[in-house]
């Protein structure tokens, strides 16, 4: 479970949450990595995580913008990342993902800010904001996890 570009106090809580499984669990999961992301900034406190993600060539749809499936898997390796490290073990319910504009090759990255809204028993509700360097918001998600 190394990856050198998880900041320090990331890879802590991780490897705490996963204990004795910290060989079994892939963090980040191989599709992570495929997707050339990288872990940004983790907020504990606000229960936040910042994820940026490439726009690359094998990525796009036949209009030559970012399919809206890998902007989808781009919300659910950041959310999922983040429940992992504010709760206990879950998986996704759901994830509604609205887009608002298309993403251009030149925007060269996609910065998706995922944050846990609220936990509800065995509910965790998460939204993301999928934006560019300048803050331009690209697609909006919510998700429901589920608590094991």
């Amino acid at each position: 479970m190394t990856h050198k570009d998880i900041p320090e106090n990331v890879k802590r809580i991780f490897e705490e949450k996963v204990g004795e499984m910290k060989d079994k669990v892939m963090v980040p999961p191989p599709v992570f990595k495929a997707m050339l992301g990288e872990f940004l900034h983790f907020d504990e406190k606000n229960s936040t995580l910042e994820n940026r993600f490439p726009v690359l060539k094998e990525q796009l749809n036949p209009y030559g913008t970012m399919q809206g499936g890998i902007i989808a898997a781009a919300v659910d390796n950041t959310i999922g990342p983040l429940s992992m490290l504010v709760a206990p073990p879950s998986f996704t319910r759901n994830i509604e993902v609205k887009y608002r504009r298309t993403i251009l090759p030149e925007i060269k990255f996609v910065y998706v800010l995922g944050k846990l809204v609220e936990t509800k028993g065995r509910q965790l509700f998460f939204t993301a904001s999928v934006h560019d360097n300048n803050g331009l918001e690209y697609a909006f998600a919510k998700s429901m996890h589920w608590i094991f």
